[in-house]
């Protein structure tokens, strides 16, 4: 009984062995999943990492396109607006250039002497007529380019003569041939002039 008794706890022994063999073995394994776990866990984690710094990029990337775009769109917009208030501002311009050989007759039809009352009542009436159309054009915005007398412009004086008069300066306006306009700041028609030398 004996002999029974020491292979029954040979016996016991050797399944208390296996079992916590398999204790270690399970126990191993369970080691090496959880080590594959964490290997692919942190693989994912650098995977996500790399897929969230490329859509950063992309997002950046897009950001800054909306920014060019609307500061493209601004710029448009100013762009517009300057063009349309240089067209309202110069709106006037092709009418007063077809008006002014008009008002040249005009003035050259008053600088005659009248004969008769007749006369003199048609160059009142001229005069007037010749007042009002000089009245809507300074409405405009039409003003005489200042001539006699000042240094020679090249920007709004055109000098079709030159003269020597010690009278003057040099380089100054002697003498006015035809008169010159200006719409607000652009020179519409220079002055003919003669200069001295």
């Amino acid at each position: 009984m004996t002999e029974k008794k020491n292979t029954a706890e040979h016996v016991e022994t050797e399944e208390e062995q296996q079992e916590a063999g398999g204790f270690s073995n399970e126990a191993a394994d369970s080691a090496n999943e959880e080590a594959d776990v964490q290997e692919e866990s942190a693989n994912d984690t650098q995977v996500l990492q790399n897929e969230v710094a490329k859509l950063q990029e992309l997002l950046d990337e897009k950001e800054n396109k909306i920014l060019r775009v609307q500061a493209d769109f601004e710029n448009y917009k100013r762009r517009t607006r300057t063009e349309q208030e240089t067209i309202q501002k110069y709106r006037s311009q092709n009418i007063v250039t077809e008006i002014l050989p008009a008002l040249d007759s005009f003035e050259r039809a008053l600088q005659i002497n009248p004969e008769n009352d007749q006369t003199e009542s048609l160059l009142q009436g001229m005069q007037m007529v010749q007042r009002q159309l000089v009245e809507a054009l300074t409405k405009e915005g039409v003003e005489i380019i200042p001539a006699v007398g000042e240094e020679f412009d090249p920007t709004l004086h055109q000098a079709v003569m030159q003269v020597e008069d010690e009278s003057y300066d040099s380089n100054v306006v002697v003498e006015e041939l035809q008169k010159g306009y200006k719409l607000k700041d652009r020179v519409i028609r220079p002055s003919m002039v003669k200069v001295n030398q």
